[in-house]
């Protein structure tokens, strides 16, 4: 008999209630949501159910999601924590009553919470086993990332602001 809550999570946690179970409803309830609200198939509940229930078992066929969830959750939760932590502190030292304030408040949490969200994606990849168990290995890879986004900014430069293919006026 489970006498504490550490008992009662392992528990939940020999049983399959976080492999599975949870990772199942946050999906399926994700998917029936989104088909819902758009009413892409219709008005369907039961079309609605069944392809969200279809579509939460066979995320679960292998543990891809499974591992995924039990890597990024907690990540995420220590990136909640932080952002908590900036809010309340921020809170405490700057009067936000003025409009002009409030915006430069909302884009520095803004900012804040991106940097935090990538930090958490980063951790999450690299700790996450694919592709035969190797990893993201984002450590070693800060060379070929950065030269991605070096290709990436070039190919935005040569297409915005290229400003393409305009002929001069006197040239017609």
């Amino acid at each position: 008999m489970a006498t504490t809550i550490t008992d009662v999570l392992n528990d939940w946690a020999d049983i399959g209630i976080f492999a599975y179970v949870l990772p199942f409803l946050m999906i399926f309830a994700i998917i029936y949501g989104i088909l819902v609200k758009t009413e892409i198939l219709g008005n369907n509940k039961g079309v609605n159910a069944t392809i969200a229930l279809a579509a939460g078992l066979l995320a679960l066929q292998f543990d891809y999601v499974s591992n995924f969830f039990a890597s990024i959750f907690p990540f995420a939760g220590i990136g909640l924590a932080i952002l908590l932590v900036a809010i309340i502190f921020t809170g405490l030292l700057i009067n936000i009553d003025d409009d002009k304030a409030k915006k430069v408040y909302n884009w520095i949490l803004f900012g804040l919470g991106t940097i935090i969200f990538v930090a958490v994606l980063l951790t999450s990849l690299a700790d996450f086993r694919w592709w035969g168990g190797m990893g993201m290995g984002w450590g070693e890879s800060w060379p070929a990332i950065f030269a991605a986004i070096v290709v990436l900014a070039l190919i935005f430069w040569v297409i915005f602001a290229g400003g393409g293919a305009k002929k001069n006026e006197k040239e017609k």
